[in-house]
């Protein structure tokens, strides 16, 4: 089933031409793939929130990373990408208001992870193999922090969000959504 999600994705760019292959080929040679016990590279699945109207864009501030950004978190052996997506944005969020865009991957992103301590265990240098969904939730539901993973949640205008990203690796997967986003606005008018 997620193979096939993932081979019916259509890249935007040849970034995802190339993390889409990767992604298709760590799959087909490690039945582990979707477990963070493979220590080199996992399936991941994230969310650009965004509301109604695609002008706001709901981050939290991670305390790993140090930085606004967009919610998601490790499949565990979760097929359903998707679900994996609405799941970690309700619980990073408190947001219960939430639906895709599209049942369909929106983004694919190979993402490099540096060493980190987390939960007090070491967790070495791996890669996410990240699988985004755009999500629709209500910008007026209240918001609350999920302790344990961020220390603030917030709606930005997406015309300002990038002055509040402090991992510089992230901003070009985070203008690639943004521009994507901007696309979709224009076909609506």
């Amino acid at each position: 089933m997620l193979t096939e999600k993932i081979q019916a994705y259509h890249p935007k760019n040849e970034q995802e031409e190339a993390d889409q292959r990767l992604i298709l080929d760590f799959l087909s040679r490690n039945p582990d793939a979707l477990y963070r016990s493979n220590l080199a590279a996992h399936i991941t699945s994230s969310a650009i929130v965004v509301d109604e109207s695609m002008t706001k864009v709901l981050f939290a501030f991670h305390n790993i990373y140090r930085s606004w950004s967009w919610v998601g978190g490790h499949n565990d052996g979760e097929e359903d990408s998707l679900a994996v997506a609405v799941r970690e944005t309700k619980e990073e969020t408190g947001v219960q208001s939430v639906r895709p865009w599209s049942e369909d991957i929106w983004m694919i992103d190979s993402v490099y992870v540096h060493n980190h301590i987390k939960h007090g265990h070491y967790v070495p240098d791996h890669l996410h193999l990240n699988l985004t969904y755009l999500l629709i939730a209500d910008d007026h539901e209240e918001v609350r922090i999920k302790a344990d993973e961020n220390s603030g949640v917030r709606w930005f205008p997406i015309a300002e969000v990038m002055d509040h990203i402090g991992e510089e690796r992230m901003k070009a997967i985070y203008q690639k959504a943004f521009d994507a986003i901007a696309e979709i606005r224009n076909i609506r008018k």
